[in-house]
C-alpha cells in the first residue's frame, strides 16, 4: 500500500517492489560524487555548481534524492527514463558565512554592536546586544562558497524553464544579480518567486543586503504533522508512540502508515492503539502485517488510516526487545540501535502533479540489553597478575641456590673483593706459586 509503481508500465504484473533502509551512515563529502556524476554537466555548470560536499553535509539538515519514472510516448510504444534529482538543505547563513579555514564564531568588536542600555550593568566593557529586526546580508559565493558558473550547455534551449533559478522571497526585498552575461529576470506566484534564465559560460550571483522587513513570506502548512518517539524505561519492553495531526480545517487526510522494524524489535499486535482527538470512531481502515524472523528479516506493519480536518492521531503499540549474541553487538554497543523511520503515504488530497506524497519521521535511537564487553579484560588482567606471581615464585625456586647465612664466609663471598680474591688464588694454584 506505501509504494505504489508511477509513470507508464506497458505491463505491471511483471513489477516487483524492493524497499530498504539505511537508518544511519556516516557522513562522508564522497557521498555526493556519486550525485553529480548523474548530471549532464556533473558539478561544473547550472545549480549543481553550488553544490560543495562541506557546506552541503555541514548543513543544519541535508537530504538528497533520485526519483526514476518511465514516461512513453501517446499512441507509440517508444518509452523512455525521466529522472529527477532533487537536494534539501536547510543552512543557518551565520554559520555559512564563516570561512572554512577558521569557522570558530567570535563576538563583533564594541563599536559594531547595538547594546541595551537600559540594563543595570551596561558600561563600557559590559553589553546586551539588541536584537536588530534585519535580515542578514549574504550573496550566492558567501553562503556555498562559489558562485553559479553559468547555465549548462547541454539543456534544451528551447524549453521554457531552461537556465531558470528561481528565489522565493517578500516583493520588498532588495536584491542585486552580479553577472557579466546576458540575463532575464520574470516574477511569479504573486510577485514573490522571482526565476532567473542564466547566461552560458559566466559566472552568476545573487546579493541580498542587510535590510529591515516589513513583511514576511506565508509558508503554507504540509499536508501532516508527523512525529514519533520511544517510550518507556527498562531493558526488556517499551512502546512506540506516533502523533499525526492534520492542520487542514476542511479536509480530511487518507494516508498509509509504514513500519519497517529490525528483527531484535518484537511488537505485540494485540496492544496497538489508534486515538483520534475530535472522535471515538476508529481510524484505521485496513492493516497488512508480517511477523519477523530472528536474524532473517524485520516485522513490517502497514496501516490505511483516515485523520479528521483539525485533528490527531496518536497511535501507540508495545514491543519487546531480544537478546542478541555476543558477536552482533556493534563496537559502539552502548550507544545503542538506529531503527529507520517511518514512511507516511498521503493518499488525498493528491498533489497537482498527481505524483506520490511521501513523509518520512526521524530515526529512533533503541538500546538494548548491552553485556559488560570489560568483563574480559579485567579477567585476563587479574588472570595474568596472578601467573606472573606464581610464575616468578616457582621461578626463583628452581634456578636459585639457597643457603645459610653462616656459610657465605666459608665460599670466599665478600663482594667483588672476596671474588677477586678467589680469582688470583686459584690462578697462583694453576701455575705452582702456592
Amino acid at each position: 500500500m506505501s509504494f505504489a509503481p508511477e509513470g507508464q508500465h506497458a505491463n505491471s504484473s511483471n513489477l516487483h517492489l524492493l524497499h530498504g533502509t539505511l537508518p544511519h551512515e556516516v557522513v562522508c563529502t564522497e557521498n555526493l560524487t556519486p550525485f553529480l556524476k548523474l548530471l549532464p554537466c556533473k558539478g561544473k555548470a547550472g545549480v549543481s555548481s553550488l553544490l560543495d560536499g562541506h557546506k552541503l553535509f555541514d548543513a543544519s539538515f541535508q537530504t538528497m534524492a533520485v526519483d526514476v519514472r518511465p514516461t512513453c510516448d501517446d499512441g507509440s510504444s517508444s518509452c523512455s527514463i525521466e529522472m529527477e534529482q532533487s537536494v534539501d538543505m536547510v543552512l543557518d547563513i551565520a554559520r555559512a558565512k564563516r570561512p572554512r579555514d577558521n569557522p570558530i564564531p567570535r563576538p563583533l568588536p564594541m563599536d559594531q554592536m547595538e547594546c541595551d542600555t537600559s540594563k543595570p550593568y551596561h558600561a563600557h566593557d559590559t553589553c546586551y546586544p539588541l536584537n536588530k529586526g534585519t535580515e542578514l546580508a549574504w550573496t550566492l559565493e558567501e553562503v556555498f562558497g562559489r558562485p553559479l558558473r553559468g547555465a549548462c550547455p547541454l539543456i534544451d534551449q528551447s524549453a521554457d524553464e531552461a537556465h531558470n533559478v528561481c528565489i522565493n522571497m517578500p516583493p520588498e526585498r532588495t536584491m542585486d544579480v552580479k553577472t557579466d552575461g546576458q540575463f532575464t529576470e520574470s516574477r511569479l506566484a504573486s510577485d514573490t518567486l522571482r526565476c532567473y534564465k542564466l547566461p552560458t559560460g559566466q559566472t552568476f550571483d545573487l546579493a541580498l543586503p542587510e535590510q529591515k522587513m516589513k513583511t514576511g513570506l506565508v509558508r503554507p502548512d504540509p499536508v501532516v504533522f508527523a512525529a514519533r518517539s520511544i517510550n518507556g524505561h527498562g531493558q526488556e519492553r517499551g512502546s512506540i508512540q506516533a502523533v499525526l495531526r492534520n492542520p487542514s480545517p476542511e479536509t480530511a487526510v487518507e494516508i498509509v502508515y509504514l513500519e519497517s522494524l529490525p528483527w531484535f524489535m518484537k511488537p505485540y499486535l494485540h496492544t496497538l492503539r489508534a486515538h483520534v482527538s475530535t472522535t471515538d470512531e476508529s481510524p484505521i481502515k485496513e492493516t497488512y502485517y508480517r511477523p519477523a524472523v530472528d536474524r532473517k528479516r524485520g516485522t513490517h506493519l502497514e496501516l490505511r488510516m483516515v485523520i479528521p480536518p483539525a485533528s490527531t492521531l496518536t497511535l501507540t503499540y508495545d514491543f519487546e526487545k531480544a537478546i542478541l549474541r555476543y558477536t552482533e553487538y556493534p563496537p559502539d554497543a552502548n550507544r545503542g540501535f538506529d531503527v529507520a523511520p517511518a514512511v507516511i503515504r498521503v493518499l488525498s488530497p493528491q498533489s497537482a502533479d498527481n505524483k506520490g506524497v511521501y513523509l518520512r519521521t526521524t530515526s529512533l535511537l533503541l538500546p538494548l540489553p548491552t553485556p559488560d564487553f570489560s568483563m574480559p579484560y579485567n579477567v585476563i588482567i587479574l588472570t595474568s597478575t596472578v601467573m606472573a606471581l606464581g610464575f616468578g615464585n616457582i621461578f626463583n625456586l628452581l634456578v636459585r641456590r639457597f643457603v645459610g647465612v653462616e656459610e657465605v664466609p666459608t665460599m670466599g663471598a665478600g663482594g667483588l673483593k672476596g671474588v677477586i680474591r678467589g680469582k688470583i688464588l686459584r690462578l697462583k694454584g694453576l701455575l705452582g706459586m702456592g
